[in-house]
């Protein structure tokens, strides 16, 4: 178990290190410059060079690159903004809680909706249930986050007045961001999860189970659901990631200062550091969640522990 964690870690570290070349290669080659747009319009050329050489970037790309890199992995330090002179470490973590706040629960949405959505037509194959959930499911994964999060803000702000159309404070600032976010999980997991159960209840066991005399109920969601949680687990973990790029896109239709208002505003104003702290950090949250998730593969499927042990008891 522990060899199977170690390899995981050791891939993830190659996955973050590649995230921060891509990152940096891109904002390299960007058009436009950070000094001038620093110092304005009015700047003479004397003092956009003075402040080139001060932020380091007039050395080529490997210097720049590897002092970052250095920088961050060594250093621990993300840098410092361009534009308020503030840690870019500390605002990542003072507006990260609310990013992934959002994220969490739109995560927890999609499962409490998108799981019994797929058992539903995965037991009622070919009927109308079966149908109706897949269309369900098909609208949430196709529409965009910020059309639907335009969409509920019209609806449930301007023309109902029951919930607030911007900002960050009770659940009531949550449930549009959330519901923004988590329909589109919510459908995904719901066609994730009537595959898998699909799969499995065609299997010998759940008939001898059925032939048991034992409650549907338990044949379902005891037998046939822990079975088929293998892709579940995975279509949820891999939605972590996406809920947190969405999250950071909604964020700017509902004004919440969170992560994604604050990458935004680094890429208008040129704020590099900005940027990659923000790209890099939800990266390594991203290699984490993945982690965990690979970790109760362990434990969800007995194969992958007995794999690793038969491997070091021939070492």
């Amino acid at each position: 178990m522990g060899r199977y964690i170690l390899k995981r870690i050791f891939a993830m570290v190659f996955v973050v290190l590649g995230v921060t070349f891509l990152i940096f290669t891109i904002l390299y080659f960007t058009p436009g410059d950070p000094a001038r747009m620093i110092l304005g319009a009015d700047a003479t050329d004397a003092e956009v060079l003075a402040l080139r050489a001060e932020l380091g970037l007039d050395d080529p790309f490997l210097v720049r690159f590897f002092t970052y890199v250095k920088q961050v992995f060594i250093d621990f330090d993300l840098g410092t903004s361009y534009v308020n002179n503030r840690s870019v470490s500390s605002e990542i973590l003072s507006r990260f809680p609310k990013t992934f706040e959002v994220a969490i629960l739109s995560v927890v949405f999609a499962v409490v909706i998108g799981i019994p959505l797929g058992i539903m037509a995965a037991v009622n194959q070919y009927t109308w249930k079966d149908n109706a959930s897949m269309v369900v499911a098909l609208l949430g994964v196709s529409m965009p986050h910020f059309w639907v999060g335009l969409m509920l803000s019209l609806l449930f702000a301007l023309k109902l007045g029951w919930l607030p159309a911007s900002g960050f404070g009770g659940i009531e600032y949550l449930i549009m961001p959330c519901l923004s976010i988590g329909l589109g999980g919510a459908g995904g997991i719901a066609r994730q999860t009537r595959s898998s159960m699909l799969e499995v209840i065609r299997q010998d066991y759940i008939v001898t189970a059925r032939a048991k005399g034992l409650k549907e109920s338990t044949v379902i969601y005891v037998h046939a659901l822990r079975n088929a949680l293998i892709p579940i687990i995975t279509q949820v973990g891999n939605m972590l990631g996406v809920q947190l790029g969405g999250a950071i896109v909604v964020e700017s239709v509902f004004s919440i200062p969170g992560l994604g208002s604050y990458m935004v505003s680094g890429i208008k104003s040129r704020d590099y550091p900005a940027v990659q702290g923000s790209v890099l950090f939800v990266s390594i949250v991203f290699g984490l969640v993945m982690l965990l998730v690979d970790i109760m593969y362990a434990f969800a499927d007995p194969r992958i522990k007995a794999q690793y042990q038969r491997k070091r008891r021939k070492g």
